[in-house]
């Protein structure tokens, strides 16, 4: 009886402990640096709240008895890049902070080796010294701004890394770029890169329309209503605008900026 009683204890105990456990987790990829935790003492005023760390599952040696601690990554062979999930054990009643996430994030530190773009748009560039893995975003000069035209995912890797993308050129001298945007969100750009583009003007009818706008070949276009809201983007060689109420719009397309048309 008293084998059993004490058995039954155990278990609540254990029951117990699961249900009041709480835990944060945070993951990222493994930039070189640690994480550092403050850890504040348990509810009850008996020792620290974080009694377990994991890292990608495993539990880690760190000495985490103390009111501030750090998750020693470099010790876990892990390689630059690498995914990381860091999972923070801790009793109820009390939060742990991680002082740091952000390290997790990787930062865009690339630098442009090469960049050129051939006659019918395809895009080339080489870079060096990244130091994790975030997308390229393609940007074209049109319509007096920059436009985003699409995205290559970055490698990461601190040597050389090459990409491609191919770009839809309009008539005349056409602008294009790259740029990475980080946590800190201040984009990083590369130079700007000019090349003309032999294609012939794109020209659109009617400019009193009921139904549809036809292009005399495939353009990117905008179409802006009387207050300058964007209610229309599209890559095309047709728009259907029948369901535009009636009156004056602005369209963008090709090189062309700013040109008006009138829904009847």
């Amino acid at each position: 009886m008293n084998k059993l009683l004490f058995t039954l204890i155990v278990s609540l105990i254990g029951l117990t402990n699961t249900i009041i456990a709480q835990v944060i987790a945070v993951g990222g990829h493994y930039q070189g640096r640690d994480i550092y935790i403050q850890n504040p003492f348990s509810a009850s005023g008996v020792g620290f709240c974080v009694y377990e760390v994991r890292v990608n599952g495993l539990v880690t040696t760190d000495e985490i008895n103390s009111s501030a601690f750090a998750v020693d990554l470099a010790m876990l062979n892990l390689n630059f890049s690498d995914p990381v999930t860091i999972e923070i054990a801790h009793k109820d009643g009390c939060d742990p902070i991680i002082i740091n996430p952000e390290v997790l994030k990787p930062l865009s530190t690339f630098e442009v080796v090469a960049i050129r773009v051939s006659e019918n748009g395809l895009l080339k560039w080489a870079t060096k010294n990244e130091s994790g893995k975030l997308p390229f975003i393609v940007e074209q000069f049109r319509w007096n701004k920059w436009v985003k035209v699409g995205e290559e995912e970055g490698h990461g890797n601190p040597g050389e890394n090459k990409y491609q993308f191919q770009l839809v050129p309009h008539f005349g001298i056409n602008k294009v770029r790259v740029k990475q945007v980080d946590s800190t969100k201040k984009p990083r750009y590369s130079k700007a890169m000019e090349f003309e583009s032999n294609l012939p003007p794109v020209v659109f009818s009617p400019v009193k329309v009921k139904k549809e706008i036809s292009f005399s070949s495939k353009t990117l276009y905008e179409i802006y209503n009387m207050y300058g809201n964007m209610i229309a983007r599209g890559y095309a060689d047709k728009i259907d605008v029948s369901n535009l109420e009636r009156g004056k719009y602005y369209l963008n397309y090709d090189n062309n900026f700013g040109d008006t048309f009138e829904k009847k």
